[in-house]
């Protein structure tokens, strides 16, 4: 009897908050938790989605190298703007080497003996060949410049992405931890209720055990925590933020309503790719002007000053090829099909377009009604079926495969909810990068 009297005693003790075992636990609990403050652990930089955007566009390096492509352009446009260069020519003849004839003094011999010529050329363009490179070459740069362009369409809906898996990720831990100090109670209830008799051994090594799925769960999501803000780190620059960075925005529910007529209008003026294909055939079109003003045969001109047998004279020379053979004929049909090929290449891109637009909508649809379903009641009908059970089970008003249950469907809700609500702002990201708009009513 007496040792029944000292069990019920300390199973009050232990669950006297007011114990001085709580009391020491509570203070030192409270004094790491202050000195972990104090030390500075939580990350001072954080950055928002918006600013991981504009990060990645200054300092990201792939999209810095393909930046380099304009210039380079560029640099090509003052190639195809130069002028041939005049050439300079000289020979002088009939110099003696061993033996001079007799009776002539060196400077009498190469005065009256010896042929010399000095003069200039120089290559006269026809057919506007150097206005049409310049054109061409401008038309290239434009082109690069598109690109450019859609590269950063690209990298914000990758940046966008990434930021969103870091919010899960964080979300995932906030859930996991909130649950495993809520499970650990249970443990601690239950391993009391064992000592004192009210469940089998065997339900305490259940409960025990379903904790150490919590407890992976909370691993995992802070493995997936470190391994997202390291790829959003490579995204926006690896030197643009510092090692401990955060990010900072809610992770929550943002409601849009967009049709999709609206979006293909959008997407056809702002998308890219699309003035890319546009500019395309334009650059196609100047490389076949360009191939026929090839085709107009150059003049070179040259005069000369000579020097023959004492007697000095000029002498004007034109020569002009004679387009017989090669007119240029092979170039002028592959620029012509080059312009076909341009022409495809943007309904290819126009029909491209559409289907992101498409694809991005029914996707932003069909995970906005996902979400919707959870936020309509399930999250709340989980939780308080939990907490019912909880309740019971701790009470012994209900059975331990009951409450496992119980506890089992609300973590797969609760995380389903956060995975839903993942994927609905990441097809949110994608209906921006398919019409090419930070701004969606």
């Amino acid at each position: 009897m007496s040792g029944s009297r000292r069990t019920a005693t300390n199973y009050r003790n232990r669950r006297n908050p007011l114990s001085p075992r709580y009391k020491l636990f509570h203070i030192v609990f409270i004094s790491l938790l202050v000195a972990g403050l104090s030390n500075g652990q939580s990350p001072a930089f954080r950055i928002t989605i918006e600013q991981a955007i504009q990060m990645a566009l200054r300092h990201n390096h792939t999209l810095l190298a393909a930046r380099t492509n304009v210039q380079q352009n560029q640099a090509q446009e003052i190639t195809a703007n130069n002028r041939p260069n005049p050439v300079f020519f000289a020979d002088w003849e009939y110099l003696p080497i061993f033996t001079r004839p007799e009776g002539q003094t060196v400077g009498d011999y190469l005065r009256n003996s010896t042929e010399g010529d000095i003069g200039v050329s120089y290559l006269f363009e026809r057919g506007q060949k150097r206005q049409h490179r310049v054109q061409a070459a401008k038309d290239a740069t434009a082109v690069a410049r598109s690109q450019v362009a859609d590269n950063e369409r690209t990298l914000a809906f990758q940046v966008g992405a990434l930021f969103i898996n870091v919010q899960l990720a964080e979300s995932t831990i906030e859930f996991a931890e909130q649950d495993l100090q809520s499970f650990q109670k249970t443990v601690e209830i239950s391993q009391d209720r064992f000592e004192f008799g009210g469940i089998s051994e065997n339900d305490s090594l259940k409960i025990r055990l379903q904790l150490l799925q919590f407890q992976q769960t909370l691993q995992q999501a802070q493995l997936s925590r470190l391994q997202a803000l390291s790829d959003l780190r490579q995204a926006v620059g690896y030197d643009a933020v510092p090692a401990n960075y955060d990010i900072a925005g809610l992770f929550e529910y943002q409601p849009v309503r967009v049709s999709l007529d609206a979006l293909y209008i959008k997407a056809m003026e702002n998308r890219p790719d699309l003035r890319a294909a546009l500019q395309g055939i334009t650059a196609a079109n100047g490389l076949h002007s360009l191939a026929r003003s090839i085709s107009k045969q150059d003049v070179t001109a040259s005069v000369t000053y000579s020097h023959v047998n004492g007697i000095s004279g000029s002498n004007f020379f034109v020569s002009v090829p004679i387009p017989i053979f090669d007119r240029n004929q092979g170039e002028i049909a592959r620029t012509r099909y080059a312009i076909t090929q341009a022409e495809e290449q943007k309904k290819a891109v126009e029909t491209q377009a559409m289907t992101d637009v498409r694809d991005a909508y029914e996707s932003l649809r069909t995970n906005d009604r996902v979400v919707q379903f959870y936020r309509s009641g399930n999250l709340d009908t989980s939780k308080r079926s939990r907490d019912i059970s909880e309740y019971a089970y701790q009470r012994g008003a209900a059975s331990l495969l009951d409450f496992l249950d119980a506890e089992r469907s609300y973590r797969a809700t609760q995380l389903g909810y956060r995975q839903s609500l993942a994927a609905y702002l990441t097809s949110l990201e994608q209906v921006r990068q398919a019409v090419e708009t930070r701004s969606l009513p």
